[in-house]
């Protein structure tokens, strides 16, 4: 509003130089940290896939008397059975350094036991007494001298009771009634035990590992160690010592007590991948993950495979790729094995099962549907067997023996308002004169009073 005599000055609006706003960065990339909490992951679905893979491969050695699955393709660097097993360790590695990082030794070493022997023992039970003597009377006519001798179905439970493989046939059965028995001249009833007692020396590693305080406060030595072993890894690429088939003399075995031969070139092998899998787990907060870099290692996971050194290419590509797909798993994938883990019993069960059906000449109908039998019956022993066994040994991981239990506290009495003196002679003045003594609760003749009403005290009524 303008007034009269008053001279109005224009008013000069300065635009303000449009500057181009700076370029805002997007988030950094997630870490494993980040991504991989509790067990909304990938690693059931992956560890069930790789189950599967084992017994794929073994598909056509047992059945039909080929070369393992993959071995021309990959250049004879390794085959798909082979490379599911070096899966396997990356992930043991990822979570079994976990658990022992959070858990005492002695609760470690017990959920340890009741992950792999309940179920191991079970199957050793079933294949010894259950599927052997079925074998031996379809190839014997009868059970004679069955239950005896040096290589009997109890020297097989027994041998091989703490998970190092001492005696992989029973007697001579299947030796000449399958492909695999007629190409080696020997008895296999269960070829893919032969893992365990290297998982179960992995274990011990991590188990040292936590005890002292490594995993903790020194884990730039797990990385030492991991590389170490790479080193040999490498020293071996470059020498030409085959890793695949019969272990090279190089190396050597050694007899452990309860355990049988371990061989050193694969204690070396699987220990730098379960170490691979410890180091991603001891510096997850700095792991990257990045879909470009997991598509790279893919590349070069691939390309390793095909043309050569996947010793030392492959194997840091294999530990990310793993790490990478469990976090960027469809979220419908990551149900899987997250209540129902089938993948152990798959690969405990399947070598079982495909032995028994070439030997009843079953192969004959072809590859995919000797295939499809062998994996329906794999599932089915590893449903029974999580259901009936695992689980219910894992639901004991809490369990503690009675003399190492912690005593159980004293009950707490419940805590009462403070109580207020009864003014003098007004001790048998009745509820009226306790009340009428002072504001609060007065204690009258065994009985807490507050107005109103009575409360008892110490259970006594009436």
């Amino acid at each position: 509003m303008q007034l009269q005599g008053q001279q109005v000055r224009p008013v000069v609006v300065r635009q303000r130089s449009q500057r181009r706003p700076k370029p805002r960065h997007g988030l950094p990339p997630p870490t494993l940290g980040q991504l991989y909490a509790g067990r909304d992951n990938g690693i059931g679905a992956i560890r069930l896939g790789l189950a599967v893979v084992v017994v794929l491969t073994h598909g056509t050695s047992l059945g039909f008397g080929w070369e393992d699955l993959g071995n021309s393709l990959f250049r004879g660097q390794t085959n798909t059975g082979t490379l599911a097993v070096f899966s396997f360790f990356v992930l043991s590695g990822l979570l079994i350094t976990r658990s022992a990082a959070r858990t005492s030794p002695g609760r470690f070493v017990w959920h340890r036991m009741l992950r792999i022997l309940p179920g191991l023992w079970v199957c050793l039970l079933v294949t010894a007494f259950a599927v052997a003597p079925l074998v031996a009377l379809r190839e014997w006519g009868n059970l004679d001298g069955f239950w005896s001798g040096p290589k009997g179905p109890v020297q097989y439970v027994t041998g091989n009771w703490f998970a190092g493989v001492r005696q992989y046939g029973i007697h001579d059965l299947l030796g000449a009634s399958t492909p695999w028995g007629r190409q080696t001249g020997s008895s296999v009833f269960d070829g893919a035990l032969w893992s365990l007692v290297y998982e179960l020396l992995c274990y011990l590693m991590a188990g040292l590992l936590a005890v002292t305080a490594v995993l903790r406060r020194r884990r730039w030595l797990v990385v030492g160690l991991a590389v170490a072993l790479y080193a040999v890894v490498v020293v071996d690429q470059i020498q030409g010592r085959p890793l695949l088939g019969p272990p090279t003399p190089h190396y050597g075995s050694v007899h452990l007590p309860l355990l049988g031969a371990v061989y050193f070139h694969w204690i070396m092998y699987l220990g730098l991948l379960f170490l691979g899998g410890a180091v991603l787990e001891l510096y997850r907060d700095r792991v990257v993950i990045h879909d470009g870099a997991g598509l790279a290692c893919l590349t070069a996971l691939a390309g390793s495979l095909l043309f050569g050194g996947f010793f030392v290419i492959g194997f840091p590509a294999l530990v990310y790729v793993l790490a990478w797909a469990a976090v960027r798993m469809p979220p419908a994938l990551r149900r899987i094995g997250r209540r129902n883990d089938y993948s152990y019993g798959v690969y405990i069960y399947g070598f079982v099962g495909q032995q028994v059906f070439a030997s009843l000449g079953w192969s004959r109908w072809g590859y995919l549907p000797y295939i499809a039998m062998s994996l329906a019956a794999a599932f089915a022993a590893a449903a029974l067997s999580w259901h009936l066994i695992e689980r219910r040994a894992m639901a004991l991981k809490d369990w503690t023996p009675h003399r190492f239990r912690a005593p159980a506290p004293d009950p707490v009495p419940p805590r009462l308002p403070p109580m207020r003196a009864l003014p003098a002679g007004g001790g048998h003045g009745g509820v009226s004169g306790g009340v009428a003594g002072g504001v609060g609760p007065a204690l009258v003749g065994g009985r807490l009073l507050e107005e109103g009403g009575a409360i008892p005290v110490a259970g006594r009524t009436g």
